[in-house]
């Protein structure tokens, strides 16, 4: 669309909205029945490189407000879910960032995505569930509905070492619930599936949302591009339906014309039995570590088995 590397994407939501209303328009007509709004790294940590942590409640609120004016024109339910993403910055001991400093960041985004309209709030991307945490409570100050997924992308776990069920244990304990949890990002689709998987099994008692890559990212013609094609997404959804997710979606290179394949792939096929892991991997290529931490072990890199489809 035209955003230049380095860029802080959240400017966009005041310099350039038609640009913006176009983005979540995309995903409306694709089929969409909840998207997120253009302020993933709308906290004052993340601005600060730009020089624009005092605009926080401005970026959000707009990011938001042309969400709501997208959704409110749709003719049906579309849901306008504001996008929190990681501070950034590493929580106590092994970092600097207080319990106290990350709430107050997460509460500001909040206060500010609210005032624009947004129906939700929804942190994603997150390693450390301390940091999860802090958000959870953010969103409690601000009276807002919530969900949230960690990104486990390091040997099937978070970059913190958190694992799937660990997360499910920890939600679990939260004294503000998400209305739904799971995971996004990563490393690829089947990893992701593997992840949703591990959640089934620690009995969440919670809607479980998987928001996978559309492929793996490769750098091509000097940019980066998603090798994910539509079919293998519309598998994906298939899967991820099958696995127990309730929530799904498309995170990075996801397009309009990945979503409507999953959108079909949704409606027109049945659903079928929980699969296996090697069901897995057949549809969506081969998981990148033999263990996801579910089993004790600690991460190995898994030799790689074929070639990944799409």
């Amino acid at each position: 669309m035209g955003l230049s590397s380095g860029d802080a994407p959240e400017m966009w939501n005041v310099e350039h909205p038609d640009r913006i209303a176009k983005l979540y328009q995309g995903a409306v007509d694709a089929g969409s029945d909840l998207f997120l709004t253009n302020s993933f790294g709308g906290n004052a940590s993340r601005l600060k490189l730009h020089d624009a942590q005092n605009r926080v409640m401005e970026l959000n609120r707009a990011a938001a407000e042309i969400g709501r004016e997208v959704a409110d024109k749709a003719g049906r339910t579309v849901i306008v879910a504001g996008s929190v993403g990681p501070t950034g910055d590493i929580m106590v001991p092994m970092g600097s960032l207080t319990h106290a400093l990350a709430v107050e960041m997460f509460h500001e985004q909040a206060e500010g995505l609210k005032a624009g309209g947004a129906d939700v709030l929804w942190v994603e991307t997150i390693s450390a569930f301390e940091e999860y945490a802090a958000a959870a409570e953010a969103f409690k100050l601000a009276d807002m509905p919530w969900c949230g997924t960690m990104s486990f992308d390091t040997a099937g776990r978070t970059m913190m070492g958190v694992t799937s069920r660990e997360m499910v244990k920890s939600v679990g304990k939260l004294d503000y619930q998400p209305q739904g949890f799971g995971a996004n990002c990563g490393t690829g689709a089947s990893d992701l599936l593997r992840t949703i998987l591990g959640m089934v099994d620690a009995n969440p008692d919670l809607p479980l949302i998987s928001k996978g890559n559309a492929g793996i990212p490769k750098y091509h013609d000097g940019h980066i591009h998603y090798d994910g094609t539509p079919e293998l997404m519309a598998d994906y959804a298939e899967l991820a339906r099958n696995c127990g997710a309730r929530i799904i979606g498309g995170c990075c290179g996801t397009t309009p014309e990945h979503l409507t394949a999953m959108r079909e792939a949704l409606e027109t096929r049945p659903k079928g039995d929980r699969p296996t892991l090697d069901q897995i991997t057949a549809a969506l290529g081969s998981f990148s570590s033999d263990s996801d931490g579910t089993d004790g072990n600690g991460p190995v890199r898994a030799a790689r088995r074929g070639k990944r489809r799409g």
